[in-house]
């Protein structure tokens, strides 16, 4: 029995590492999953919001003497913010931080858009501009459920990739923290509100 003892302990070793190893792998994998779905939800966000915005650039075109170079700034930032993607599976802090930035751009100047729009009777009136801000309201909305979610996606993950001794394995296998959705540049700031017009 002696001999066969340490090829029995042996055995038992390779169980548990095996177990451990499966165990922390699937479990990545899954809440992996969970970011990807979220991330993938962000996104549809942001498409309907850009979708939105050029419904909105067409009927504020419809205005005769609308300021050209506020039209432009949206379309410019519309275009910006769709021109990047990202890869959840393999998001840097980087990457997250420039992506808020280009959709933070486009959220100023569709802003900047809705302002403007205030020295325009005719327009506020228009039914479908009317309706178009509601849904970009909303919109706003549902983009930044999106955003806390993929941050509570994100949670249980890092948690799990960074705990001893898992963050052994995750090193091994490649299953790199990743970073949260931060607020917009500029957002801890007071908003500047201008009566003079």
């Amino acid at each position: 029995m002696k001999k066969f003892l340490p090829w029995i302990i042996l055995g038992i070793l390779v169980i548990g590492l095996y177990s451990w190893g499966k165990g922390f792998n699937n479990t990545a994998v899954n809440l992996n999953e969970g970011v990807k779905e979220a991330w993938g939800n962000v996104k549809t966000s942001y498409q309907r919001r850009n979708d939105l915005i050029g419904n909105l650039v067409n009927t504020v075109k419809g205005a005769a003497d609308f300021e050209k170079s506020t039209l432009e700034a949206v379309v410019n930032a519309r275009a910006k913010a769709t021109s990047i993607s990202i890869d959840p599976a393999n998001v840097t802090p980087e990457q997250l931080a420039q992506y808020n930035q280009v959709q933070g751009g486009l959220s100023g100047a569709l802003k900047s858009l809705l302002v403007t729009v205030e020295r325009y009777p005719d327009l506020k009136a228009n039914q479908n501009f009317l309706k178009l801000q509601d849904e970009l309201t909303s919109t706003e909305n549902t983009i930044q459920t999106a955003r806390t979610r993929y941050n509570e996606a994100i949670k249980p993950y890092n948690i799990h990739v960074n705990e001893f001794p898992n963050t052994i394995l995750a090193g091994l296998l490649n299953f790199d923290e990743k970073p949260y959705f931060d607020a917009e540049a500029g957002a801890n700031q007071p908003v500047k509100v201008d009566f003079s017009n």
